[in-house]
């Protein structure tokens, strides 16, 4: 089998991340799958949905949203405000990622804040999605650091990294996190999102015009945690080498 940039069946794309893309928000990335690359924000602000309120539910909420900038594929793509409503991709994956990142998230130690997650395409080359729940969960931590070195979070809210990916079946082959050209040709497609003890948030995945066996949905699932573990360590190294006192102006302001 002879993958299109030459890795291999279980080999991700180049993976990386660029902290503080975004000057005002709380926290901030560009995550990079090979050729996708995606801008990621996390900013807290105070209070919660009405709908909370009124039930009496306690802490905070975590919601997203999602869009792909107009130049981010081959052929320009309109923006959801001009067709005057989101269409139902864009709704779909925005949803993604707020359950991915809910799951991850002690939302009591939010206190009464909304967490809004922001997922900008700058560029796809498949895997959009994947790459928005991981950026987006670096970006969150990176703020909720920002939020405890000014005092104003006790501890992180986030209980564990969440990583996602893509496998498929491509040529035959099971193959781990697919570009644009391996996916639009895959004849099984799978993201899955994953807890950083690999435990399974939510997995998405069907034929394309095609059927798949057990043992091939099986495999992409060993792949699919193989690349989750490496995703989170360099999710870690990302945090790890952040430092939440670079804008001391944004120290202040937060509440």
């Amino acid at each position: 089998m002879n993958r299109i940039d030459g890795r291999a069946q279980d080999e991700m794309r180049p993976l990386s991340f660029q902290a503080d893309i975004a000057k005002h928000a709380h926290g901030s990335v560009l995550v990079s799958f090979g050729d996708t690359q995606v801008i990621c924000t996390a900013m807290l602000e105070a209070g919660v949905p009405r709908w909370m309120k009124n039930q009496g539910v306690q802490g905070g909420w975590v919601t997203a949203e999602y869009n792909m900038l107009p130049s981010s594929t081959l052929q320009r793509k309109s923006r959801d405000i001009s067709r005057g409503k989101l269409d139902g991709r864009s709704s779909e994956i925005q949803r993604l990622i707020g359950r991915s990142l809910r799951a991850v998230i002690d939302l009591k130690k939010l206190g009464q804040r909304t967490l809004w997650i922001d997922c900008d395409v700058l560029r796809a080359d498949g895997g959009t999605r994947t790459a928005s729940i991981t950026g987006a969960c670096v970006a969150v931590e990176m703020a909720f650091q920002r939020f405890i070195t000014a005092r104003k979070m006790e501890e992180s809210a986030l209980t564990q990294y969440a990583a996602a990916v893509s496998c498929g079946v491509w040529e035959e082959n099971c193959v781990l996190d697919l570009n644009y050209h391996e996916d639009k040709d895959a004849s099984v497609d799978f993201n899955y999102a994953m807890t950083e003890d690999l435990n399974l948030i939510e997995v998405q995945g069907s034929g394309e015009e095609a059927t798949f066996t057990e043992s091939q949905m099986m495999e992409m699932l060993a792949l699919a945690k193989k690349g989750a573990g490496e995703i989170v360590t360099l999710q870690k190294e990302a945090v790890a080498s952040f430092d939440p006192t670079s804008d001391l102006d944004m120290l202040t302001r937060l509440k």
